[in-house]
């Protein structure tokens, strides 16, 4: 076999070939903030440019004719290059990749980049062209020559298939290391690190003309027949409660795969010593000063915690395939609840999280959704000690957070997402080590109460300066379940944690329950409420506590407090849960005591068999509303459609401190009622083993 020559068409396609992987590298590690978590990551990393550039430049070695075959193998390479640089630009400014839909619309980059696009080049993006003039110019001195012999056809085409066979390679590497890649798209950073800018930018084209066909099939008329079924519906209000936290700031706290059974739970240590895992949100949960659910259930499918926030925020589903986040949530039009309380309530809205912009492509869904701010981790100080892959850690995070929450003009809505109960549950910092794990053998479950605990303590602390810094009174605090954190498929260890001889399908949808706690200071009407619901009824449920009348929107959950409330929950799946039974692939138990009931009790599989309709036409509702982008047909809720474009989170702080500024004593902020003085030395935080010194000092 012989070696292809630099003069040779083969010899120059290695040539490009080799050049355009260099340049992929040097931006991933230099101009990127791709994390790297594992050795499997950074194999991927360093081969993943390669399927992708082979198979473009491939095709210069099926035309015949010498020049237009070396100038079309450098216009294929000149481009790449081009892709590459523009990504590397905008990542600058935004720490995001462009979207096809970005490209498309130009004038929303340009606004993005403004006066300052020039500033945004660095000495080093020289490299990225430096190579293609080279290039250019030894092929117009001809210092190159140029090879007149054509390659053959069967050259041509193995070397296309063996393009293909290393890009299936890459993909399922990329989806060893991260199941579910393609259909869950949880980040574009992701795309990029397992499988380059170029399959990344292929794969959110196929992407963008699937939704923007659906989108041309929508019409006006499709939004008026969901609207009258929507509309038909009971929404009975409860009187006692619609309206008692009118005026109040509301604070969404994520609780990160918070199961319902955390609740009360103790751990045994070694000893036989019993520690409770969430103390302080226990405490909540008990208080008559909140309202708390026990029968509440996550409906989230594959888009996980952005599920959550899509049910939670908007009363309607997140999608069957894949999360609404990553493909509708740029795209679409929202009622979400920012701009319902922005645009008629005159709430100032912002959310805050310890990870990148663009994971779950929060930074574009965010903006259509209607909030104002948005504090990604470029606003926190992160390091290898305080973070992790998900993110700042949640004692750093939310003291970190006070330094732009009490910037906040009042009423304001704030959601704070915290990571640290993330699978897989053991990368604590280690000061924060000492809480007994369990042991069940399987060590991705064995830490999950340690890192709650963790939560809880953080949690506490936070209110603890809500206290201090007098936000506390003034707010409603509504704590959260995203979705599970021990997978179905790894619940049935934890039977003996639970005193169970066996784990039944029953067992597992109990596990769906999630807490749901809304705490408001002052009131003594709460208690733990029994009513069954999800999701998809908080929104509804919150505006009526507010005092907002609610009927005009298109929400397909119930006020939870409702004496007449529809207790049923269905699930992304096709399941569902009523006051009476649970719905499984079928089969119906029965909630009190998990019997298997489509025998003993015929006359409720066959009713149960109804519910199901029920169930899948509003999923099916919901599927129309997000495929279709039919809440740009609807006015009646009054809402003005977001101004997405014209929302910038790049300088959020300077905008609220402008605000601060020209309201003068006008301004509510915590800043400004504190005299204009920060309150960040009113939060108060310690590690696990400082509180544990201090508990044994005291004994």
């Amino acid at each position: 076999m012989t070696t292809p020559k630099l003069n040779s068409r083969f010899g120059f396609f290695l040539l490009l070939t080799l050049l355009l992987w260099a340049k992929s590298l040097f931006a991933y590690f230099v101009d990127f903030d791709l994390r790297l978590d594992n050795a499997l990551q950074v194999f991927i990393l360093l081969i993943n440019p390669v399927a992708t550039t082979m198979l473009f430049l491939s095709i210069f070695l099926f035309i015949r004719r010498t020049k237009i075959a070396y100038m079309t193998g450098y216009l294929i390479y000149l481009l790449l290059s081009i892709l590459l640089f523009v990504n590397v630009v905008y990542y600058q400014e935004f720490t995001d990749f462009l979207t096809i839909d970005t490209i498309l619309g130009a004038g929303k980059v340009a606004s993005g980049l403004g006066e300052s696009a020039i500033r945004l080049f660095k000495p080093h993006d020289i490299l990225y062209f430096l190579d293609c003039i080279v290039v250019l110019t030894v092929l117009l001195l001809k210092k190159l020559p140029l090879d007149t012999r054509p390659v053959r056809a069967r050259f041509a085409v193995s070397v296309t298939i063996t393009a293909l066979l290393f890009l299936a390679g890459n993909i399922v590497l990329a989806e060893t290391s991260r199941p579910g890649l393609l259909t869950r798209t949880f980040s574009r950073d992701y795309l990029v690190k397992y499988l380059g800018i170029n399959a990344y930018t292929i794969y959110d084209g196929v992407k963008t003309y699937q939704v923007s066909q659906i989108r041309a099939q929508a019409s006006p008329n499709d939004m008026e027949i969901l609207a009258e079924k929507i509309k038909q519906r009971p929404k009975e209000k409860n009187t006692e409660t619609f309206g008692i936290a009118k005026d109040k700031n509301i604070i969404y706290v994520h609780l990160e795969s918070a199961h319902q059974f955390l609740i009360d739970y103790k751990v045994k240590d070694e000893n036989g010593a019993e520690h409770e895992v969430m103390p302080f949100i226990n405490s909540l949960y008990h208080s008559n000063s909140s309202f708390s659910f026990d029968n509440f259930y996550h409906q989230v499918s594959a888009g996980k915690t952005s599920d959550a926030e899509t049910l939670l925020e908007n009363s309607l589903f997140g999608l069957n395939q894949g999360s609404l986040f990553s493909q509708l949530g740029g795209k679409n039009t929202f009622n979400a609840a920012p701009a319902i309380l922005d645009q008629k309530l005159g709430y100032t809205t912002a959310a805050f999280h310890g990870n990148a912009g663009n994971f779950w492509n929060r930074n574009e869904t965010y903006k259509k959704f209607g909030y104002q701010h948005f504090f990604d981790s470029s606003y926190y100080k992160l390091n290898d000690g305080n973070s992790f892959q998900y993110g700042l850690h949640d004692k750093p995070f939310f003291q970190q957070s006070v330094k732009y929450l009490e910037h906040l003009q009042q009423p304001f809505y704030a959601k704070l997402l915290s990571v640290s109960n993330h699978y897989p549950f053991s990368e604590l910092p280690e000061a924060e080590n000492g809480f007994p794990k369990v042991n069940t053998g399987d060590s991705t479950i064995d830490g999950y109460f340690a890192t709650a605990n963790y939560t809880d303590t953080a949690i506490k602390e936070l209110f603890d300066y809500l206290k201090a810094s007098g936000l506390y009174e003034n707010s409603m605090i509504v704590l959260y379940g995203d979705h599970y954190g021990i997978s179905d498929s790894r619940i049935k260890d934890t039977k003996e944690l639970f005193g169970k001889e066996d784990w039944t399908t029953f067992d597992t949808m109990q596990a769906q329950k999630v807490p749901l706690i809304i705490h408001i200071p002052g009131q003594d009407k709460g208690s733990i409420n029994h009513t069954y619901g999800g999701q998809i009824d908080v929104l509804p449920t919150l505006l009526n506590m507010i005092g907002y009348d609610s009927d005009d929107l298109m929400l397909l959950g119930h006020d939870l407090l409702s004496p007449n409330k529809e207790e049923l929950v269905a699930f992304r799946n096709g399941n569902f849960v009523t006051k009476e039974y649970s719905y499984h692939k079928g089969d119906v138990y029965d909630n009190q005591t998990g019997e298997l009931l489509n025998f003993s009790r015929p006359e409720v599989f066959e009713g149960a068999k109804e519910v199901k309709k029920q169930v899948d036409e509003q999923l099916a509702v919901s599927d129309q509303i997000n495929h279709g982008d039919l809440l740009r047909f609807y006015y009646d809720s009054g809402l003005s459609p977001v101004k997405a474009e014209q929302i910038n989170y790049k300088n959020s702080l300077k905008t609220l401190t402008n605000i601060e500024k020209k309201l003068g004593d006008d301004s509510t902020s915590v800043f400004s009622k504190n005299g204009q003085r920060s309150t960040e030395e009113l939060y108060h935080t310690k590690t696990y083993k400082e509180y544990t010194e201090e508990v044994n000092k005291k004994e």
